[in-house]
């Protein structure tokens, strides 16, 4: 099954301070907006679990077993890890929506916080945040 990436807002792709490519709003999106839906390949979490042995991979884990691979995505792929982010995911069955927590301005990357990853608190945390917990 694959899930078709949405999105509810303008946004682009450029290198970023925190990690490789990220993705930048386009335009001003509102607080508690949903900024849009990552796409990707549904798999199991068993295979999404052996692409883990790379440092960067496009994929988020689901509560029922499966894992969506957004390896080639465009659309919310390249949201990068903050800890202190500007949006949240929220997982409903297949889909992993994407919100915004505050108001993000034009040129603002768009940040979440992962949570529980497969790095085991073993890579080091490059946010650049305040708070930052120095690991992922």
């Amino acid at each position: 099954m694959y899930i078709k990436s949405i999105l509810h807002f303008k946004i682009i792709h450029a290198k970023s301070r925190i990690h490789g490519k990220g993705s930048f709003a386009k335009e001003n999106i509102p607080a508690r907006k949903r900024i849009g839906i990552l796409g990707g390949q549904i798999i199991s979490k068993f295979k999404a679990r052996k692409m883990a042995v790379t440092k960067s991979i496009a994929v988020v884990e689901l509560w029922n077993g499966w894992a969506i691979d957004a390896s080639d995505e465009k659309g919310l792929r390249y949201v990068n890890h903050s800890c202190d982010p500007n949006t949240f995911m929220r997982n409903i069955n297949y889909l992993v929506e994407f919100y915004a927590l505050k108001d993000i301005a034009p040129g603002e990357e768009l940040t979440c916080d992962y949570g529980t990853t497969h790095h085991d608190g073993k890579l080091a945390c490059t946010c650049g945040a305040v708070n930052c917990k120095g690991s992922l």
